[in-house]
């Protein structure tokens, strides 16, 4: 359309120059024949004096002379031999004197004209030359120049007959597009229902039974790429706030528990290869932590789970554990501290996580309780 409407600026000077030069209907050659023929009415009384003169000699007798002549040449005795070449040259003059008067004649006849005849041939070499001058190019040109006008034209014509062709398959697309964004919808609002629903039941026992997770959606206009709407998850995280974004509204700890609330209830939807949760267990202990560390290896089933935590009752639940510490380390006379991580064994991880739950000192009371744990994790 945009191209269309461009060509439309100048088309009406195009069919204007077209209309205008069909009218005229130039023909190749036309200027060469029409100053010719101006040129022969313009001196036609001389040339028509002078064909007349030509005439009037031919028309002097010279034929019945030289045939009369040549008759008495035949009736001489004793000429025959000298009058056949004679006679065969005179009969091709007789012949050439005949074309000649005839040629006299269409010439002189040509020469008959009107003054009408000559003011309209000057009238129109006047018109092919004023036009020349108009679209400045030759009076030769001017038959590829009203060509090329109809061409703009007929082009502009045929622009017309595609932006109907593409407007109706716009209509036809967006019908299309309206339909499978339509179902795209229905699919989605359904699917928000279903997603809300399985985080609220994992919401309950990560000690966030107040909170509501929330898929919102955001329309567009006219609808986009991805439909009709956007998606967004947003949080409520006590009862009389306003929802706001999930990644906004949560705290650090909340956070990690919405989205691994989040994340087990997409567990089988697929995700990414491997989860890290820093210190999901942030301000809860006892069930809700044991709850929680439940929850990571449900969601460790199907993806590997990493979970950096100092509650004993999440790490209970975890198939393998690395102990993480700080060592000071002095090089070229500098200290500097470095972390590392070392992978437990069986008898390793039952003390560590009764060292999480004693403290500083670690009682037999503490090493049963951490065995206790990881029994009842069913580690």
């Amino acid at each position: 359309q945009a191209e269309s409407e461009a060509a439309r600026k100048s088309i009406e000077y195009a069919r204007y120059a077209a209309d205008e030069l069909q009218n005229l209907d130039a023909r190749d050659g036309e200027e060469e024949a029409l100053a010719a023929n101006r040129q022969r009415m313009q001196h036609a009384g001389k040339i028509a004096s002078t064909l007349d003169d030509l005439s009037a000699a031919l028309a002097g007798g010279i034929e019945n002379k030289l045939g009369g002549a040549l008759r008495r040449l035949e009736r001489q005795p004793g000429s025959a031999d000298m009058s056949a070449p004679i006679s065969a040259a005179v009969e091709r003059v007789l012949i050439e004197i005949g074309e000649a008067s005839a040629l006299i004649r269409s010439a002189r006849e040509a020469c008959e004209f009107s003054e009408a005849e000559l003011e309209n041939a000057e009238a129109r070499l006047f018109k092919l030359r004023e036009m020349a001058r108009k679209y400045r190019c030759g009076v030769a040109d001017l038959p590829a120049l009203a060509e090329r006008f109809r061409a703009e034209c007929m082009a502009v014509d045929a622009a017309d007959r595609d932006i109907r062709r593409l407007q109706a398959e716009a209509r036809q697309a967006e019908s299309v597009f309206r339909e499978a964004a339509a179902a795209l919808s229905a699919s989605r609002r359904a699917a928000a229902a279903g997603l809300d629903k399985a985080v609220a039941n994992e919401l309950k026992p990560l000690k966030l039974e107040r909170a509501r997770f929330i898929t919102q959606f955001q329309n567009i206009a006219d609808g986009g790429p991805g439909g009709f709407e956007t998606a967004s998850f947003a949080v409520q995280t006590n009862p009389g706030s306003t929802p706001g974004p999930l990644m906004k509204v949560a705290s650090g700890g909340e956070l990690s528990r919405f989205i691994l609330a989040l994340k087990v209830s997409l567990a089988q939807k697929g995700s990414a290869p491997t989860l890290v949760f820093d210190e999901i267990d942030q301000g809860v202990g006892g069930a809700t932590a044991s709850a929680i560390g439940d929850r990571l290896a449900t969601l460790a089933k199907t993806v590997q789970v990493l979970a950096v935590t100092h509650s004993p009752q999440v790490a209970s639940h975890a198939a393998q554990h690395f102990s993480i510490s700080k060592h000071a380390v002095s090089a070229n006379g500098a200290e500097s501290m470095i972390t590392r991580a070392s992978q437990l064994d069986s008898k390793g991880r039952v003390e560590e996580i009764a060292r999480m739950l004693a403290g500083v000192k670690v009682t037999d009371a503490a090493r049963r309780a951490a065995a206790s744990l990881m029994e009842a994790a069913g580690v």
